[in-house]
C-alpha cells in the first residue's frame, strides 16, 4: 500500500551509502523494505562497483543514482593527511550536489554509518535545506575502524570521533544492530533509539582431482544414475565464509584451523607424513569414505588482502582440505549459503558493538555458524542452538573435527545446529523485524 503525504504525493526516501551499494546488504534490505513495506519511492545515492541484488534493480519504485569514487593516489604519496582532507571535501560537495539537486526532494534521508566523514554532515545539511528528516543506521563506529590503523590516541581519530558524535546526535532518528551498541549510544553519546532492528590457487587438490574430464554424469558432490541425481556419500563438506579481506577479520585464523584439521585427521587415521597423497586421492575417486570428510572452503568477498592470502593458501600442503575464492552476484549468494554445510564468521568488530550481517544471511538460509567470539556476538549466535563460538584457530579446528565426524549421516550435533539455524532464520525474518522496529521510525516523520 503506497504511503502518501497530505497533498496526495507519494512519500519518498533517500538511502545514502558512501560506498559500494552492492556490498551493503543491510542498506539494500532497507531500500526494499521502504519500497515494499512502507510504500515509498526510494532513491539510492551510492558509489558504483558491484551490482546490487536483482530484486533491487528490477523494482520500479527504487532508483539508483551512482556517484563516482574519489581516488587521489598521486597526492596520497606526497601527504596522506592532505589526501584525506581533500578527498573528504570532494565527497562532501559531491554528496550535497546529488542530495540537493540530482534527486527529487525526499521526506526522509536514511544514511549508513560508517563512514561518518563527510557523510553525516552532508546528509544533515541536505535534510535542513530540503526540509526532510535525517535517520542514521549505525552499523559500527567509524572512529574505531580508523583507530585500527592509526591508534585510538591519534589526533585524526579524536577529530573523527568528535565529528561522528556531534553529527550523529543531530539525527532525527536512528537504528542500530545490537543492544550493546544501543546502550553505548544512549549512555555515552546521548542518542536514544527504540529496540535494535536485529534481535539480533594453483595446484591440484583433494577436490579438483576427483573430476574426470568428459564425465558429464559425475561432479565432486553428485552422481547421475538412470536420470536421477544422487549425493555422494563421500562428498566434501562445504564450509562458507564471507570476508572483506581487511584487518577487521583475521583470515589467518581460518587458514590455521584448516591446516590443523588436515593434520589432525591424518593423525587420527594413523597416516604418516610421508604417505603418497596420490594414493589418498585415488581412494577418494574410487568412493572410499572416511570418518572425517574432505572440507571445501568457499571464501566470498573482495578486499585488499585477498591476493596475499591466496598466495599463502597455494603454499599449504593440504590433503583433505581445499579452498576456493570467488565473488558472487547478490542473487547467487543465498543459493551458495543454502547449499553449504557450515558457515564461518571471522568478524570481531572494531567497536565490539556491531554484529556481522553475514551471520544473519547465513541463518536466513538455515546455515549454522561457527563465529569468532567478541563482546555482543551472543545476541545473535546462541551457543549449541544455532552455532558455536571460537577465540583461537585451535578452538575452530576442534569444532570442525567435532561437527564433521561421521559426515554426512552420522553428525548429530551439526544437524541439531542446522535445525536451530532454520528456526532462527524463520523467526527473525528481516521484513518482520523491519516492520516492528524501523517502519514506526520512518512513519513518524
Amino acid at each position: 500500500m503506497a504511503s502518501a503525504t497530505a497533498a496526495g504525493r507519494r512519500k519518498r526516501a533517500a538511502v545514502v551509502v558512501l560506498g559500494d551499494i552492492g556490498r551493503s546488504p543491510r542498506m539494500q534490505y532497507h531500500s526494499l523494505s521502504l519500497a515494499n513495506q512502507a510504500g515509498m519511492e526510494v532513491d539510492i545515492v551510492a558509489n558504483g562497483g558491484s551490482d546490487p541484488h536483482l530484486s533491487l534493480r528490477q523494482n520500479p519504485s527504487i532508483h539508483i543514482h551512482e556517484m563516482k569514487s574519489v581516488q587521489l593516489t598521486g597526492i596520497s604519496k606526497i601527504s596522506g593527511a592532505l589526501a584525506l582532507l581533500l578527498k573528504a571535501a570532494i565527497q562532501f560537495v559531491m554528496l550535497v550536489w546529488f542530495l540537493c539537486l540530482k534527486i527529487p526532494r525526499p521526506d526522509v534521508f536514511l544514511v549508513q554509518n560508517p563512514p561518518s566523514v563527510p557523510t553525516l554532515a552532508a546528509v544533515k545539511l541536505a535534510s535542513w535545506l530540503r526540509g526532510a528528516k535525517f535517520i542514521v543506521d549505525w552499523h559500527n563506529f567509524g572512529y574505531t575502524l580508523l583507530g585500527m590503523s592509526h591508534g585510538r590516541s591519534h589526533i585524526i581519530v579524536k577529530i573523527y570521533f568528535w565529528f561522528e558524535k556531534y553529527f550523529g546526535k543531530m539525527a532525527d532518528g536512528a537504528f542500530c544492530v545490537t543492544k550493546a551498541m544501543q546502550h553505548e549510544l544512549a549512555q555515552n553519546w546521548g542518542i536514544r533509539l527504540g529496540d535494535s532492528i536485529c534481535s539480533a590457487m594453483g595446484n591440484a587438490d583433494c577436490v579438483s582431482v576427483e573430476k574426470e574430464a568428459g564425465d558429464v554424469n559425475t561432479t565432486v558432490f553428485t552422481r547421475k544414475i538412470d536420470g536421477e541425481i544422487f549425493l555422494k556419500p563421500n562428498r566434501p563438506a562445504v564450509v562458507v565464509s564471507s570476508t572483506s579481506w581487511t584487518s577487521d577479520e583475521d583470515f589467518s585464523i581460518l587458514l590455521e584451523a584448516a591446516l590443523m584439521y588436515d593434520r589432525r585427521v591424518a593423525a587420527t587415521l594413523g597416516e604418516e607424513d610421508s604417505m603418497d597423497e596420490g594414493q589418498l586421492w585415488t581412494d577418494i575417486k574410487n568412493g572410499k569414505q572416511f570418518v572425517y570428510p574432505r572440507l571445501l572452503f568457499i571464501i566470498t568477498g573482495k578486499g585488499p588482502d585477498r591476493k596475499k592470502y591466496e598466495e599463502q593458501i597455494k603454499r599449504l600442503k593440504l590433503r583433505r582440505v581445499a579452498f576456493r575464492t570467488m565473488w558472487l552476484a547478490s542473487e547467487d549468494y543465498p543459493i551458495l549459503l543454502g547449499s553449504a554445510d557450515l558457515g564461518v564468521s571471522l568478524h570481531t568488530s572494531s567497536s565490539g558493538l556491531d554484529l556481522p550481517m553475514k551471520v544473519v544471511d547465513m541463518f536466513g538460509c538455515g546455515l549454522p555458524v561457527c563465529a569468532a567470539s567478541f563482546s555482543c556476538i551472543e545476541e545473535l549466535v546462541k551457543v549449541n542452538k544455532n552455532g558455536l563460538l571460537f577465540s583461537t584457530s585451535s578452538e575452530l579446528a576442534d569444532e570442525l573435527m567435532m561437527l564433521f565426524k561421521g559426515f554426512p549421516e552420522e553428525c548429530a550435533v551439526l544437524k541439531s545446529l542446522k535445525d536451530g539455524a532454520l528456526s532462527t532464520g524463520s523467526s527473525s525474518k528481516w521484513s518482520t523485524e523491519w516492520e516492528t522496529y524501523a517502519l514506526p521510525v520512518v512513519n513518524q516523520y
